[in-house]
This record gives C-alpha cells, sequence and structure tokens, in this order.
C-alpha cells in the first residue's frame, strides 16, 4: 500500500509540475499581450536579432511549444519567411536552456530551493488572482503556476528519492549503463520516449537531474537523455503539425533538422564533449563528471559533485544548442531547401503568402522606403488578381462538393489580403514617423487608399463566394446562359485588373493619364445597366425563379463594386485625382 502511494505521489507531483509549467506560461503570455508578437515580428532583420528573438521569447514564456506556435502563425500569415523562422527557432531552443538553468538552482547546490518559497508565493498568488484589474490577475496566475512548478519539482525529488533508493532498482540501473555504446542508445531512447509522452522537455530535463542528483545515473548517461529529449521534443512538435498546412509541417522539419544534425554530431563526439563541458566545469571549482569515479571518490568529493551534478547538465544542455546553433546558422538556406524537399507544395495547393520586398523596418531615406512600399503593392495586385482567378473558377464550378473548398479558397485570399494591408500600413506608419516632406505625405495617403481598397477586393471575393456557398445550399444553380453572361462580366472585370496593374507598374512619373483603367470601368457600369434591365424582363417571363434571379444579380452588382475598387486604385495614383 505504501508503494502503491508513493507511486501515486510521484504521478501527482509530476502532474502539478506539469500544470504549474502551463500555468505559468500562459500568465506569462497573457501579461505580455501582443508585445510579444509586435518583437517577435521587428526583430528579425538579421540573424543575430532573429536568433536573440527566439532566446528572449522563449526565456520569457518558458515554453518552446508556445515560441514555436507563435513562429508558425507568422510564417503562415507572410509575416516571417520560412529562413527567418529557422533562426527564430535556433533561438528558442538556446532559451529553452534558461529552464534548465532554473531547475538546476532549485535543486539547491548551494543551500537555496525554490521549492521552500512555493507555498507562500501561493498567497501572494491568490491576491492577485482576486485583483479587479486584469494584468494584476494575470501577474497571479503566473506567480500561482511558478508555485506549482517548483512545489510539484520539490516533491517529484523527494519522492524518487524514496521510491528509487533501494538495492534492485539500483542495481538495474547499473546493468543498464554497463553496456558501452548501447547504454548511451538506451538512455537516449528513454529520453526522447518520456518527452514524447509527457509532451515537455522541461518534465524530462527535471526527472533527469533528479536521478543524477541522486547518483541513480552517472553524467554520461544524463547527458545522453538530454540528447533524446532533443529528439523527443521534435516529435512532438511533428505529431502537433501533422494536420496543419504547409507552413507549419516545414517549421516543424526545420525543428527536427536542427535538432537531429545536433543530436548525430554530439553522439559521434560524445566522449570529446563530455570532457570539454567537464573542464568548464572543473573551471568553477568542481570535480569533473565526466572524470570522476563516484565509487572510488571519498566523502567530500563525493558531495561536491552531487551539488555540481545539476549545474553539469544545463552547461552541457547550453553547450549543445549554443555549439548546434553557432554551426548551422550559415547554412539556413540549405535547411530551407531540406525541409521544402521534405514538405513539398501539395497539388493544387498555393504557397503561403509572404511578403516581397518589406523585409523590416523603414530604411533611412523616406523615398527609399517608399519604394519598397510600392513593389510591395504591386504585389498585393498581384495577389489580388490571384484571388479573382479563384473567384472565376468558383463562378464556373458545376460539382456541388467542390463549392465549400472554392469557397474556403476564397476566404483564404480574404485573410491574405487582410494581412497583406496591415503590413504594409504598418510599414507605412513608421515611414509616417520620420522627418518627411509635403510631397511624401501625399504620397503615403495614396498608398493608403491603394491598399485599402485592395483589401475591399479581397472581401468582395469572400462575398461572392459566401454567395454561392447559399444559392448551392438552397439548391438554386446557373443555367448556361447566365453562367455566359457573369463570364463575360468578370472577362470586364479582368480588363480593369489589366489595367490596374498596368498603372501600377508605370513609374511614378511617367504616369500621365487612367484613360485605360475609366474606359474599363465605364464597360463594366454599361453591363451592369444591361444586365438589371434584362433581369427585370426575365422575372416578368419567369426565365428563372425568383431567388436565382435574386443571387445572380447580387454577384453581378459585386463584380460592379470590385470595378468601383479597381478604378479608385488606379485614380490614386494621380494627384488630380485625390483630395487631401
Amino acid at each position: 500500500m505504501t508503494l502503491f502511494l508513493q507511486i501515486l505521489t510521484l504521478l501527482g507531483s509530476l502532474g502539478m509540475f506539469l500544470y504549474g509549467m502551463s500555468l505559468m506560461s500562459g500568465g506569462l503570455q497573457k501579461m505580455a499581450g501582443d508585445k510579444l508578437r509586435s518583437f517577435m515580428a521587428s526583430m528579425t532583420s538579421t540573424a543575430f536579432r532573429r536568433v536573440m528573438t527566439g532566446l528572449v521569447i522563449t526565456a520569457l514564456v518558458q515554453s518552446s511549444t508556445a515560441t514555436t506556435l507563435m513562429i508558425v502563425s507568422f510564417v503562415n500569415a507572410g509575416l516571417l519567411s520560412l529562413a527567418n523562422a529557422i533562426g527564430v527557432i535556433m533561438g528558442a531552443n538556446i532559451g529553452t536552456t534558461v529552464t534548465a538553468w532554473i531547475f538546476a538552482l532549485s535543486f539547491g547546490g548551494g543551500g537555496f530551493s525554490f521549492g521552500t518559497i512555493a507555498v507562500p508565493l501561493m498567497f501572494f498568488a491568490f491576491v492577485l488572482l482576486n485583483m479587479k484589474k486584469k494584468r494584476l490577475n494575470n501577474g497571479g496566475e503566473f506567480l500561482m503556476g511558478f508555485a506549482f512548478l517548483f512545489l510539484g519539482l520539490a516533491t517529484l525529488r523527494e519522492t524518487s528519492t524514496v521510491l528509487l533508493d533501494n538495492e534492485p532498482v539500483r542495481v538495474f540501473l547499473s546493468k543498464l549503463t554497463g553496456f558501452g555504446f548501447g547504454s548511451m542508445l538506451i538512455f537516449m531512447v528513454t529520453g526522447a520516449v518520456m518527452t514524447l509522452m509527457l509532451q515537455s522537455s522541461a518534465a524530462t530535463m527535471a526527472i533527469t537531474m533528479v536521478l543524477v542528483a541522486n547518483g541513480f545515473i552517472p553524467f554520461s548517461m544524463a547527458a545522453a537523455m538530454v540528447l533524446g529529449e532533443n529528439i523527443g521534443t521534435t516529435i512532438t512538435s511533428n505529431i502537433a503539425a501533422s494536420v496543419a498546412n504547409v507552413s507549419a509541417k516545414r517549421t516543424a522539419r526545420a525543428h527536427m533538422v536542427f535538432n537531429l544534425f545536433g543530436v548525430i554530431w554530439a553522439t559521434i563526439l560524445f566522449h570529446p564533449f563530455l570532457r570539454i563541458i567537464g573542464g568548464i566545469v572543473e573551471l568553477f571549482g568542481f570535480p569533473n563528471p565526466a572524470t570522476t569515479d563516484f565509487a572510488t571518490a571519498d566523502e567530500a568529493t563525493r558531495s561536491a559533485l552531487v551539488a555540481s551534478l545539476p549545474y553539469s547538465v544545463a552547461t552541457l544542455h547550453s553547450l549543445f544548442n549554443i555549439t548546434n546553433t553557432l554551426i548551422l546558422i550559415w547554412f539556413v538556406p540549405q535547411i530551407e531547401r531540406i525541409v521544402r524537399f521534405l514538405v513539398p507544395s501539395q497539388e493544387g495547393e498555393e504557397e503561403e503568402f509572404k511578403l516581397q520586398y518589406i523585409k523590416g523596418g523603414p530604411l533611412g531615406i523616406a523615398e527609399l522606403s517608399l519604394n519598397e512600399a510600392r513593389h510591395e503593392i504591386v504585389h498585393f495586385g498581384e495577389v489580388c488578381c490571384k484571388g479573382f482567378g479563384h473567384v472565376r473558377e468558383a463562378i464556373n464550378e458545376t460539382d456541388p462538393d467542390n463549392i465549400t473548398a472554392r469557397y474556403d479558397k476564397l476566404k483564404k485570399y480574404e485573410g491574405i489580403t487582410d494581412k497583406l494591408e496591415y503590413e504594409i500600413a504598418a510599414y507605412l506608419g513608421e515611414v509616417a514617423k520620420g522627418e518627411i516632406s509635403e510631397n511624401t505625405t501625399k504620397k503615403i495617403k495614396s498608398m493608403y487608399k491603394i491598399i485599402g481598397e485592395m483589401e475591399s477586393l479581397g472581401d468582395s471575393g469572400e462575398t461572392i463566394g459566401r454567395m454561392l456557398e447559399r444559392a448551392h445550399a438552397h439548391g438554386k444553380t446557373f443555367s448556361p446562359i447566365l453562367l455566359r453572361k457573369l463570364n463575360h462580366m468578370m472577362d470586364l472585370v479582368q480588363v480593369a485588373y489589366d489595367a490596374m496593374m498596368h498603372n501600377l507598374n508605370v513609374p511614378e512619373r511617367e504616369l500621365r493619364d487612367i484613360n485605360n483603367a475609366l474606359d474599363a470601368e465605364y464597360s463594366i457600369n454599361e453591363y451592369r445597366n444591361n444586365l438589371r434591365e434584362e433581369h427585370i424582363v426575365n422575372l416578368e417571363k419567369a426565365n428563372y425563379e425568383y431567388q436565382t434571379g435574386v443571387f445572380y444579380m447580387d454577384i453581378v452588382s459585386e463584380f460592379e463594386k470590385m470595378g468601383d475598387f479597381i478604378i479608385n486604385i488606379s485614380q490614386a495614383l494621380l494627384p488630380e485625382y485625390n483630395e487631401y
């Protein structure tokens, strides 16, 4: 009964640890709010900044998983390229080592343990949780998570010591450590499996420190478990991304490539690497964990060795990730090619949107910054044209089972245009903060108007998709005659798109008039008026059902609106059409 209770206590302490980690991470993220996301978006212009961004955010939220989720969402939104995301992932791996150092300190090599202040912290956490201010509540959640984490860690260490400190267990563990390279593989797999089962490399790291600090396993086997943990955490992220989009899968694969490369070189150079760790530890006056024989050492040496082992594990974890980053930071393009090969774009699937020309903050000269923005706006226009192609496909779709898929594609493009508008507008806002001329101010206002109209084009595409889905839900389809008329209207809108792209690509000083756009707009309006008159006649003659006619004319009206948005874009390019 006592053994059963001890096992339950061990599992409970592990649960308390994991819950505390989750609560603490959640509280920190809530306190930071959007600041973490804006920090990540603005700090990725150089390789060093990308690594530091991943390091700082992971150290703050105490969760590489949370950082990875943010990275995936940014890649999917196009705010981070895959290459930039790989750099942030490298920094996130270094950031996880901060957690290992906190655990090492918690084991109280210097006589202090965070576990001793865990319960008192719960009182202050409770007070903050009952405050009326949301920010204070989030702080209370963080403190409560901190308390649970280290209370669980202290209980885990105490319970595991009692549970494992018996002769049969020590004999079993000593046998496992006697197979040389085989033992290293056994403990490496153990670390990977435990991380996979617990869904937390931090929890496995804590257990590893418990085992090594109590002398249940030697330092070399603890090092093998740490390497296994780095494999296990990549399995976790790849499982999570298995049902996600291409960006998520590629980001997860990049994480896997990074860690697997590190584990391979660390395995090949295992003993020299441990000797380097031992030399570093010796510099601080501790016995070398790689060469000191615990069984034959005197009592003082044993005591010093036990006290230093958690720090030795933390040092190994840090040096492994830092060295791996220093090696691979020069090979990001190669890693990107590897993950694109591992996760190719599926047939018919679009490459996720990303900014093409705006890569960081504004340049020192406003005119150069506006040139970047202008190129990005041209790219925005190309995205809108591509979205309109999907509108045409949705209109002509005859299989009811594919209507939802077509609508989902249009919703995706509506989201893309939203993100593009937001990012370009944010960039223009930063440019406007500097000292700029009156002419530059007018150009910025013109660009704001253009991206606003382009975003409206994305909204119109999504609106048409929603109309088609509703029509099919009511069992309404368009006859070949109506489809022919809708296709002719789309041909006219396509002419307007072509005029828009031509005008956007003409150098600013060379654009004299926008007659091409005005003619296209006139044709759209005239054809819309003709269709309205025909619609009244067709209803009188009962050529189609009234509800079918409603859906049909709603789509025609939406195409006319798209024509309005398109002409507004061309007009925004010429000063005579703008009044500020």
